[in-house]
């Protein structure tokens, strides 16, 4: 059954960036294979139990986590891995606070920038084709197919669509998965022209406890892109996975007597270990982020939460504090633990679509956001073997289409997107909680949903 199931996953897994490292805690070995067997069962084998769709899997009518204690078949934990299982991951995406320990991102004392409305008729109309197929969708339907918990779409810095669905509501907070790691190579980029860091310098340069790890002759800019090359896979159908030993280190809980491996986000990476040559291909690894976020807190003498703090939040008018979920030592998980409002999401978006200018101040470089926006090389995106991505690259942790708006995107597994079209003057961001981790999950429906967006708001004033 384990060679079935890991060659199987394996093969699906190929296309998807499933990278959110999930802080089980791993108290033996057949607790992490019945995982991954009830992961290979709930997510893979839909033909014979298909999944609830978003409208029965509604975490509102499914009743999780109501009442004084809510029943036992209602209550969700984090101790057991329930909070992250199909269905009741939609409700737990939007309160992860209540399961794990964070630490805030104070919106600070000033006043919330204005987000206007002007809400266009027939959005939920426009048509579009779903990628390898000649199926037709409406923007509607596409929200119900990719499980959309929250949407919000800006054109020329208004709010024309926003919608909430289940457990999120206007003032509440999602979990932004991978979104992190774009939030955290901005501030990567910023510190760069803000002459901080130099990404021509070695990782050690700045983490010289970094010196015998895989990232010991690495440069910042291969970190920064994703181009290190590390024995780090994060194939969760295989037990010997190394991110489920990140995940072990990670784990705020107390470790299970007899664990003898290190306990942190930080004593974890340098024990990463090298892999072929940096520089020469992407790969798409969580470890380079929280690296990123160590040096982050070298050059600056602060944590990442407090930096996106002081450098960003406070500065665009956040309406909310937002948390990063943090290790046993109070260290942000900078690969994937933000958790922010949705319409604090949107007007980071729009900070960045606006060439780093906000609340009527340059808080980012115009020059990082070009870096940014350039991409990264395409030769080594394409050895990653992302079919439904062609043509795309990486830089400083955004996603890059090169398509003919120029758009570019952050994305997080289970559908998180922050997605910026220049030419059209839109962002465009989402949280969701698709029962399948994988963008290549949502990309049939949600790439070509998002561009025919965009063209509808190229003939509008």
């Amino acid at each position: 059954m384990l060679v079935s199931t890991y060659s199987i996953v394996t093969n699906i897994l190929k296309n998807m960036e499933v990278n959110y490292p999930l802080n089980f805690p791993l108290r033996n070995l057949f607790l992490v294979l019945g995982i991954i067997l009830l992961y290979n069962q709930e997510v893979f084998a839909q033909e014979k139990q298909p999944f609830l769709n978003a409208e029965e899997s509604d975490p509102v009518k499914m009743g999780w986590m109501t009442g004084f204690p809510p029943p036992a078949d209602r209550t969700i934990y984090f101790a057991d891995g329930s909070f992250f299982q199909f269905p009741a991951l939609r409700w737990s995406v939007a309160h992860m606070r209540q399961f794990m320990p964070t630490v805030n991102v104070p919106k600070g004392f000033g006043v919330a920038s204005q987000l206007p409305g002007n809400p266009y008729p027939g959005m939920d109309e426009i048509t579009f084709t779903v990628l390898g197929s000649n199926t037709k969708m409406t923007w509607k339907e596409s929200l119900a197919q990719t499980y959309a918990d929250g949407i919000i779409v800006m054109h020329k810095g208004r709010i024309v669509y926003e919608k909430y669905f289940g457990a999120l509501k206007a003032d509440g907070q999602h979990a932004a998965m991978s979104v992190t790691k774009s939030m955290v190579g901005t501030l990567g980029i910023l510190l760069v022209y803000e002459g901080l860091i130099d990404p021509a310098k070695k990782v050690t340069f700045y983490v010289p406890e970094l010196e015998n790890s895989a990232f010991g002759d690495a440069t910042v800019r291969e970190v920064l892109d994703m181009t290190t090359a590390l024995q780090f896979s994060e194939d969760y159908a295989d037990p010997n996975a190394e991110i489920w030993q990140f995940s072990a280190a990670g784990n705020p809980l107390p470790k299970p007597k007899g664990y003898e491996g290190p306990k942190t986000y930080y004593e974890y990476l340098p024990l990463v270990k090298k892999k072929g040559e940096h520089g020469t291909a992407f790969g798409y690894k969580t470890v380079n982020s929280d690296v990123l976020g160590w040096i982050i807190s070298k050059v600056t003498g602060k944590s990442v939460a407090e930096v996106l703090s002081e450098k960003i939040w406070q500065k665009m008018g956040a309406e909310q504090d937002a948390y990063f979920s943090v290790d046993a030592a109070g260290i942000p998980f900078a690969g994937g633990g933000f958790n922010m409002g949705l319409r604090d999401m949107a007007r980071f978006g729009e900070l960045i679509r606006n060439n780093g200018f906000a609340n009527g101040q340059q808080i980012i470089p115009k020059a990082a956001i070009d870096d940014i926006r350039k991409g990264g090389d395409k030769a080594h995106f394409e050895k990653a073997g992302y079919t439904l991505l062609k043509g795309w690259s990486y830089r400083n942790m955004w996603w890059v289409t090169n398509n003919e708006h120029g758009a570019f995107c952050a994305r997080g597994v289970h559908g998180q997107t922050i997605y910026v079209d220049p030419k059209a003057e839109m962002v465009l961001v989402r949280f969701a909680s698709n029962p399948v981790a994988g963008n290549a999950a949502n990309d049939p429906y949600s790439l070509p949903a998002y561009h025919a967006v965009a063209k509808f708001l190229l003939n509008k004033k």
